[in-house]
């Protein structure tokens, strides 16, 4: 903040002085030591030059210094408390236009327009209001915002309806007025123009008047208040002619009528008068009579036992009871009167004398005296409904009541609410507690994985030994919550154990009933290949008196399986065999051959090296083959240098056999090779090729071979020599699950044979029996465990009889009660009871508790007090209009007496008390009331009648014997019915026949077992109507209510994939690469089925599952034969030596066990150990040296580096001769070089497989496995035993579980129950069944059904229903005008509940059990005051029905403003004269709920001419006047000017003049219209005509004058294809024909021409 003061400055000594001014800083924190006003705070002031720059304190005026301290308020938290912010009210919405002077206002407003809105803000202290600084507020709180964006509406003019037709004329004679009306459709809001006129009149004159036309007439006025009669002695006193003549005679003649009636009113006076002397006497009679007949009574009543007393006693107690005045309502009886005046057409008042009527209407009437409703106080509220304290929170209801002491009458206030309730909790001490209710749930059911399984599975058709992923499910039932919990099983056990009781009673969420659960799935056993056949030993070793041999061969087991080792397959098979030996010895090498006699060279002898080895091929020791055979010294030769040197012997091959028989031998081969030839006699000579290799029989046993063969273990049966024990024994066994407690011990036994393979059984004797497995092991038994059930719940409620009785009571209700299997039996327990539900009748209800009111006799009809009209013109004592009332009483249903309250509050409204009624005069004729009509024989048959009688006196008065005036019978013919059905309605959903469910374990919902799809049946509802059309009971048209017709719901489809194909061969030969299976889509889901997985995204046909695999580097070798003889090329001078070649043969084969043994394709085998084929070489020549074959590389030190090497050797075979050459040097080294001949080594590890499972499994828990692969460092796989050879570490880990996601499908839950009717009558009813998701689907289960509720239509019934019919004409009964009544009358109408159906009127029996309300109103309303105007007299229509509920809306979008409806009076005249003295119209509007947006457009009719009619209207049809802007009003009227006054010319909807059809338009330069001309055929230019040129009407500014063009001038005519509306005129479609002939003619010669 800164504060300028301007200071005049010497700052500079020149010519001028400089502006300065001073600035100072924001004030600083308020300080002090005490929270509250005491503070003080400051701020830094200094001096500063106008440019900014800080200046001496002298250059500025230090009078005008600011203060650079002030005292503060100090703000402390607990001030928070004390202060807030105070909030003032929005202003009005203020257009920013009028804020802001540079923003213009909108012209045209279309949403709204925006404005702004401000309000006061500022802080107060709380507890009084007092303003304080805002600074004290800011401290805690930002200041709230002073004003805020709002949207000004745009303004909506009125909008009224269309005129309605002209009324008749107010007149029948003279000049009166035709009205016609209009109703406010849509009020004025925001501003918007008034509403127009809603009256239009004009003056009619239907004709002359014939007589004299009469102004006056007769008005009644209003009935004044009801007065109280006057007491009884003074009506005697007036009856006794006590009131003087006189004035009796001057009130005569005050109201005297001409003379011609006065002779009848003294005639009727005197015949009063006698009549009442008559009526004396018979009083007196009377009296007289009565006392007699009291004596009677009494001497009666001494004889009369005390039970009859005691009935008359109550009769009179009850009839005193019901006497009107002795209840909660006193009626009483009063009069009322009304005035009646002679008014002018003009609407002044006139003498009565100058209203020309015969007699006057009746000013007085007999009323009921209003009073209003007075109840008692308010009873002590009663106790509360719950008596004990509930943990929960819930609440009880109590309750008070108030007596009613007088009812209202007369119009009076209504009674108010008698009964009143609130909720409540118990009081008190010592309240125990609630029963609190809990869920409890049986046990999980069995793991079930079928239920997984998809549509094509083929495990579907053999379920035994799945595993993996299932389902399990439980049933969850309320409780009673024990007072001590107990969670082991013994509570379970128990008999105490909870009783399930209603689901209702236990809050909150229920357990889950359905779980995933998992099957454990059995590991099969997997063994290692064969080892090769033994050497033949005895079957023991340390029992060698049988000479009886065997050869073995063993394998072992890799994997253990579930349950032990007894579930493999057998591990040792044995070939008989003659000699044998436990041990042997086994020659280990030969050592070098040594020529005999010391020689250098010649023949010689080889000593073998040996070891002892028993049948396992074990080194023990050499003392144990003391028995047997040393290998002898085996012969060999050291060639000279003139002999022959061959190769040593390679190794034995494998035995291409494993056993002999009659086909098959073993044989063996070895072979040698000729290195050098010998020189030609002198030295030994070179064997032939048959000399080159040996064989030699091998595995010469025959091809018999036995195993021991073992069965299943038996079922474990109980030891009874071991003692039983507890489940301490312990929870596993063989081949029982670990999760389970055992009680004693028993044995399994199995069956164990010999078997020879490919034969079967044999005698034990042929296996050894040595090997022979167990049949017998011990094995726990698990304890038993018995079936648990719950005790029977409670049965449920029976309905009630007010139930049953509503339902017609022809049903008979059933109760039913269940129990819940908690534990299943198992191990040989106690089975479950077959009987889980139980149902019987429910026993007969009592009549139930209901109320009605009863109605006693009608009262005598009491008249108005004859003081009130005896003066009145023809008035008789004891005749005429009065009142009477009756007595009302509540009663039971059962005939009892019951409080007037139970009525109001059970019975409906109180039936009407007084009614009017008539004494009938002396010469009134009596009739009673229409008997009813007799009944028919037949429909359509006879006739059927009514009657009445003649009443007391009037059946001998000869006017009243008059049928044509009273007829005393009526007659009709019977009612013609006849019925026909239609079906009605839309078909209902397709329901499945009940029963489809399969029932789960336990009553469970399992699921996959509720049945969905297949054949159901859909129902039409069947409708009956009469002759008449209208709706009866279906069972007259013997329809039982619906059309039934078969259905089909499809089943649902899952995805359906091949089976999975063969894995291929593993992509690598050697160490790790992977293997691939494949599903291929088959058919994809439809109708709910199980969607597919995941395809491939390329051909999203293929599902793809990848492994990987490693490859044994040596499953496939080379193998090279024995090299062929030496090839010499080139010859030396001696015999057989010099350069040659030899060959071999190398294939690639499958190594197995046994060797190598199918060949195989080259491309398996590794290319970079092939041996070679063929060598080129020296053939050495006789007495040259002869080496060996070099033997392998050694290998080079690692890590490889240039300084080491690697060598190899080759010993020499023969020496040199005296001529020979010298041996060359045996050894050869060459430098190691990384990746050349030195590699290093070291693990590589793959990516995890997909998750595998058993075959037996459809998800759950897997494993996954990835692969080690040992790789060179040039990137080469090779076999592990190098990386194992260097020691490298193992770190990884090879396999890890892993879970497949379970294809759980949708479970639904059953049906419920079929719902209630949705309407009680009418065609539109609909009964409901609904289910809800108890399992959303998993992975790739199926989803559910989108169909969770199913309708079908309920049995048509009519709906009958009271209405009034429309209200009868006012009228004043005896006069012109004035206030009046008019009537209405409440009829049975039938309707079939649609609400487009108006109804029909009915029989009133056919509503006889409905309560009589209209439209939900219980207060009927037959008759209302109204009033008729007088002739002349200018008056208001009666209120229009509300408007439609319309929104605030532009564009469909509700702009927030609210709804409103509206309705609105007119004013209708009768008189011209009296149109100034008209009121003004009337509108009012009131908000609504649910309005709707309309639109209003423009619309226009068809040009009539030069005009056409233009009309808005609204969206939903209705035509209006308002609503639609006025500034896009479309043109009315299209006259043109100048008027088209040309021949053949008229008015275009252009407002130009056009031509008509066949004739073009001549236009003048200025663009008007100059003539019309035929159209012509050519163009035909003229010139020197200047007057006009031709011009078109369609050019785009007709109206303007053209620029004539240089050297245009002239007459020019042009063709006009376009007529004036813009169409294409006749002739140019006739001239476009014409040339399209033409051109296919010209083209056809050019065709045929060629």
């Amino acid at each position: 903040m800164e504060v300028g003061v301007l200071c005049l400055s010497a700052f500079f000594k020149i010519s001028s002085f400089l502006l300065c001014r001073r600035k100072n800083r924001p004030w600083g924190r308020c300080m002090g030591s005490e929270c509250g006003p005491g503070g003080s705070q400051s701020r830094a002031v200094w001096c500063a030059h106008s440019e900014g720059w800080t200046t001496l304190h002298t250059n500025c005026l230090q009078s005008e210094r600011p203060s650079n301290q002030q005292s503060c308020f100090r703000v402390c938290d607990w001030h928070k408390e004390l202060y807030d912010w105070q909030l003032g009210a929005w202003n009005q919405c203020v257009p920013v236009s009028m804020r802001s002077a540079g923003v213009p206002r909108p012209a045209v407003c279309t949403r709204g327009e925006e404005g702004i809105q401000t309000r006061e803000v500022g802080c107060v202290h709380k507890a009084d209001g007092v303003p304080a600084e805002d600074a004290i507020c800011e401290y805690f709180e930002p200041k709230p915002r002073l004003e805020q964006a709002c949207l000004i509406p745009c303004p909506r003019d009125c909008v009224v309806s269309e005129f309605s037709p002209w009324t008749s004329c107010s007149k029948s004679c003279g000049m009166g007025l035709q009205n016609r009306l209009r109703s406010v459709v849509a009020p004025p809001l925001f501003g918007g123009s008034a509403c127009p006129n809603l009256t239009e009149f004009h003056t009619c004159q239907p004709g002359p008047c014939e007589g004299e036309e009469s102004l006056h007439s007769l008005r009644v006025g209003p009935w004044g208040p009801c007065t109280a009669p006057a007491p009884i002695r003074q009506t005697r006193e007036t009856r006794e002619g006590r009131v003087p003549k006189a004035e009796r005679k001057a009130k005569r003649e005050r109201q005297a009528r001409p003379d011609r009636q006065a002779r009848p009113d003294r005639q009727a006076r005197q015949d009063r008068q006698a009549k009442r002397r008559k009526n004396k006497e018979k009083k007196e009679l009377k009296e007289n009579k009565g006392e007699r007949l009291k004596d009677r009574v009494r001497e009666k009543g001494k004889v009369r036992d005390p039970e009859t007393r005691e009935l008359i006693k109550k009769k009179r107690t009850r009839n005193r009871q019901n006497r009107q005045g002795l209840k909660s309502w006193d009626l009483q009886v009063g009069y009322q009167t009304r005035e009646v005046t002679c008014v002018h057409r003009s609407g002044s008042t006139a003498a009565l004398s100058l209203c020309k009527q015969q007699t006057l209407p009746v000013t007085y009437q007999a009323c009921v005296i209003s009073k209003d409703c007075e109840v008692t106080d308010w009873s002590d509220w009663s106790a509360c409904s719950k008596e004990c304290y509930d943990l929960n929170g819930r609440k009880g209801q109590r309750t008070r009541t108030r007596q009613v002491r007088q009812f209202h009458v007369g119009g009076g206030a209504e009674c108010p609410e008698l009964e009143e309730s609130e909720p409540c909790s118990p009081q008190g001490e010592g309240i125990p507690p609630c029963v609190v209710y809990n869920w409890k749930s049986t046990e999980w059911s069995d793991c079930r994985v079928d239920v997984l399984l998809s549509q094509q599975d083929r495990r579907r058709s053999n379920q035994t030994g799945l595993c993996g992923g299932g389902v399990q499910t439980r049933e969850v039932y309320c409780v009673q919550a024990p007072t001590e919990t107990s969670s082991n099983l013994s509570s379970l056990k128990s008999k105490d154990a909870s009783r399930p009781v209603n689901g209702d009673l236990c809050l909150g969420v229920p357990p889950n009933t359905t779980q995933l659960c998992h099957i454990p799935c059995p590991v099969e056993c997997e063994v290692s290949s064969w080892s090769a056949w033994g050497p033949c030993t005895f079957e023991n070793c340390q029992d060698q008196s049988t000479k009886k041999g065997f050869k073995l061969r063993k394998r072992n087991i890799i994997n253990e399986p579930t349950g032990g080792t007894g579930n493999c397959p057998h591990l040792t098979e044995a070939i008989p065999c003659e000699e044998p030996s436990c041990y042997d010895w086994l020659v280990v090498k030969l050592e070098e051959c040594v020529p005999d006699n010391d020689k250098v060279c010649g023949p010689g002898t080889q000593n073998p090296q040996v070891q002892c080895v028993n049948s396992d091929g074990e080194y023990v020791d050499r003392q144990l083959c003391r028995d047997a055979i040393l290998p002898m010294p085996s012969l060999c030769e050291v060639p000279c240098p003139k002999d022959c040197v061959l190769s040593p012997w390679t190794s034995w091959s494998l035995c291409s056999n494993t056993c002999s028989g009659k086909n098959t031998e073993g044989k063996q081969t070895r072979s040698r090779s000729i290195l050098a030839y010998n020189a030609g006699e002198g030295g030994g000579q070179c064997p032939n090729s048959s000399a080159l290799q040996e064989v030699r029989g091998c595995n010469d046993h025959p091809c018999t071979v036995y195993h021991w063969q073992t069965g299943p273990w038996g079922q474990c049966i109980e030891d009874t020599s071991v003692p039983s024990a507890n489940s301490s024994l312990g929870r596993a066994g063989a081949g029982v699950a670990s999760n389970e407690a055992f009680c004693s011990v028993g044995m399994q036994t199995r069956k164990v044979i010999c078997v020879r393979v490919n034969v079967g059984q044999v005698p034990p004797k042929k296996c050894p029996e040595s090997l022979r497995p167990d049949t017998v092991r011990p094995c726990l038994l698990p304890c038993k465990r018995d079936c648990i059930v719950t005790p029977y719940s409670d049965w449920t409620p029976c309905p009630t009889a007010c139930h049953t009785a509503y339902l017609g009571g022809t049903i008979k209700k059933k109760q039913s009660r269940k129990r819940i299997i908690i534990q299943l039996p198992a191990n040989g327990g106690q089975d479950c009871p077959e009987v889980l539900f139980q149902e019987k009748e429910c026993d007969a209800a009592s009549v139930c508790p209901g109320y009605r009111w009863k109605t006693h006799k009608w009262r005598r009809c009491q008249l108005v007090p004859w003081s009130v009209r005896q003066d009145s013109p023809g008035a008789q004592e004891t005749c005429g209009p009065g009142l009477q009332a009756r007595a009302v009483s509540c009663k039971k249903v059962d005939g009892g007496a019951s409080d007037v309250a139970a009525c109001l509050k059970f019975a409906g409204p109180m039936p009407q008390l007084t009614q009017s009624c008539q004494l009938p005069c002396q010469d009134d004729c009596q009739l009673t009331s229409w008997s009813k009509f007799s009944s028919c024989a037949a429909d359509c048959v006879g006739v059927r009648s009514r009657k009445r009688m003649l009443v007391g006196k009037s059946k001998k008065r000869e006017q009243c014997k008059n049928t044509q005036i009273y007829p005393l019978s009526e007659t009709q013919y019977c009612p013609c019915n006849k019925y026909n059905a239609q079906p009605v309605g839309n078909w209902s959903d397709c329901i499945l026949p009940e029963g489809g469910r399969v029932e789960g374990l336990l009553g469970m919902k399992v699921q996959g077992d509720i049945k969905e799809c297949g054949q159901g049946y859909r129902y039409q509802a069947m409708v009956c109507y009469d002759q008449d059309n209208r709706l009866v009971e279906t069972s007259r048209c013997n329809s039982h209510g619906y059309i039934e017709e078969a259905c089909i719901i499809p089943c649902p489809s899952d995805c359906k994939l091949s089976e999975w194909s063969n894995w291929s061969r593993c992509s690598k030969s050697c160490g790790s690469g992977v293997k691939v299976r494949s599903k291929w889509l088959r058919e994809k889901p439809y109708n709910g089925g199980r969607p597919c997985p995941k395809l491939d995204h390329v051909n999203q046909a293929q599902v793809y599952e990848v492994v990987p695999c490693l490859s044994d580097c040596s499953q496939y070798v080379w193998v090279a034969e024995p090299w062929s003889v030496w090839k010499v090329s080139n010859v030396d001078l001696k015999e057989n030596c010099g350069e040659g070649v030899q060959t071999r043969k190398i294939r690639c084969m499958q190594n197995t066990v046994d060797g190598p043994s199918d060949p195989v394709e080259d491309y398996l085998c590794d290319p970079e150990e092939m041996p070679l084929g063929a060598r080129e070489s020296k053939l050495p020549c006789p007495e040259d040296c002869v080496l060996m074959d070099w033997i392998p590389w050694s290998r080079c030190s690692l890590p490889c580096n240039m300084n080491s090497t690697r060598q190899r050797a080759a010993s020499p075979i023969r020496q040199p001769g005296d001529d020979g050459k010298q041996c060359p040097s045996t050894t050869e080294r060459e430098t190691c070089i990384l990746n050349t001949n030195c590699y290093h080594y070291s693990y590589n590890i793959t990516d995890w497989s997909t998750c595998q499972l058993s075959d037996r499994a459809v998800c759950g828990v897997g494993f996954k496995t990835r692969m080690l692969d040992c790789v060179r460092s040039d990137g080469k796989s090779v076999d592990l035993k190098f990386c194992e050879e260097l020691g490298l570490e193992k770190k990884w880990q090879m396999n890890a579980s892993c879970v497949v996601e379970c294809p759980v499908n949708c479970q639904l839950s059953d049906w419920s129950s079929w719902s209630e009717c949705s309407h009680t009558c009418g065609l539109a009813g609909k009964l409901w069944r609904r289910r809800n998701v108890i399992q959303a689907s998993q992975g790739d289960g199926r989803p559910c059904s989108s169909q969770l509720e199913q309708w079908k239509p309920c049995p048509v019934k009519p709906c009958y229903s009271w209405r009034y019919s429309a209200w009868s004409p006012c009228k004043s009964e005896g006069a012109q005008c004035g206030d009046g009544l008019r009537f209405r009358n409440i009829s049975c109408f039938v309707s079939d509940g649609s609400g487009r159906d108006l109804g029909s009127m009915v029989d009133e029996e056919l509503c006889g059990d409905l309560e009589q309300t209209v439209d939900g109103d219980k207060q009927i309303i037959l008759e209302e005051s109204c009033t008729v105007p007088c002739p002349g007299e200018c008056y208001l229509t009666d209120w229009t029905v509300w408007s439609l509920c319309q929104l605030s809306c532009i564009s469909g979008d509700d702009l927030g403003f609210g709804s409103v409806q509206v309705r609105s009076r007119a004013v209708l005249a009768q008189e011209p004269e009296n149109l100034l003295q008209c009121p003004e119209q009337e509108w009012e509007a009131r908000p609504c709920t649910d309005g709707q947006c309309y639109e209003y457009k423009w619309m226009t009719g068809p040009w009539k001419g030069s005009s056409r009619q233009v009309w808005c209207q609204r969206s939903d049809g209705l035509n209006v006047t308002g609503g639609c802007p006025l500034t896009s009003e479309p043109v009315s009227d299209r006259s043109c000017d100048p008027a088209c006054d040309k021949p053949r010319s008229y008015c275009t909807e252009a407002g130009v003049c056009g031509c008509k059809e066949g004739y073009t338009e001549v236009m003048t330069s200025d663009g008007v219209l100059d003539q019309c001309t035929v159209i012509p055929v050519l163009e035909i230019p003229t010139a020197g005509d200047s007057k006009a040129d031709v011009k078109t009407i369609r050019a785009l500014n007709p109206t303007q004058p053209t620029i004539n063009l240089p050297g245009r001038s002239g007459r020019t005519w042009f063709l006009q294809p376009f007529g004036p509306d813009g169409k294409l005129k006749t002739w140019v479609y006739g001239v476009a024909a014409g040339a399209f002939v033409l051109l296919v003619f010209i083209v056809s010669m050019t065709y045929l021409a060629w």
